[in-house]
């Protein structure tokens, strides 16, 4: 039986729509018994994302950015966050979008990246489907100092760490955005030399 099947919107409310739309529903789901049960759920739905770990395996170096970001401030985070590049696809491509994130946020305009997959980020309540690239980059690649765009509120500092460094920043806690840890994760597994 698909979820097809066993979904039923009973309700659906939009609570709020100004920087995301914030919709509660109610939902009929039928279990594997048989037996449904009426569940009430909120949703946060800002569009899906992508994200990208520019690295370069001859320097052994990648790139992040270190940004302001309200929701780790309130719970607790007094500092800038350091995070993997990332975008809203605003309906363009995830190929698109990501290239022009990274040349907005790091300087950087990279000919060729590669999807290495996709993910719920937190499905219990964020629609938010993000599509995770590598790009290798090098000093050849930079078209400007990067930062982000002013009027989107951004204000990035770029940063080029050696991936050990990265890696220790993650054990320490100075790096705490999942998307970057599952990143550079990914980049000490597979894109560079042990």
């Amino acid at each position: 039986m698909s979820l097809k099947d066993r979904v039923q919107i009973l309700d659906k409310t939009v609570l709020a729509d100004d920087w995301a739309v914030l919709t509660k529903y109610t939902v009929r789901y039928t279990r594997r018994d048989g037996s449904s049960q009426t569940l009430p759920r909120e949703t946060y739905d800002r569009g899906n994302g992508a994200t990208i770990l520019p690295y370069d395996p001859d320097r052994g170096t990648v790139l992040l950015g270190r940004q302001f970001r309200l929701t780790a401030y309130l719970n607790g985070h007094d500092d800038l966050l350091i995070e993997a590049a990332a975008g809203l696809l605003d309906q363009a491509d995830p190929v698109t979008r990501i290239k022009a994130e990274t040349e907005e946020e790091l300087g950087l305009r990279l000919t060729e990246v590669r999807q290495i997959w996709d993910a719920f980020m937190s499905p219990g309540s964020v629609t938010e489907r993000l599509f995770f690239f590598v790009g290798r980059y090098s000093a050849a690649d930079r078209v400007s100092q990067g930062g982000g765009l002013e009027e989107e509120g951004e204000e990035i500092d770029v940063l080029e760490l050696p991936i050990a460094e990265a890696l220790d920043m993650v054990d320490r806690g100075a790096i705490r955005d999942g998307k970057t840890i599952m990143l550079l994760q990914y980049a000490a597994l597979h894109l560079f030399k042990r």
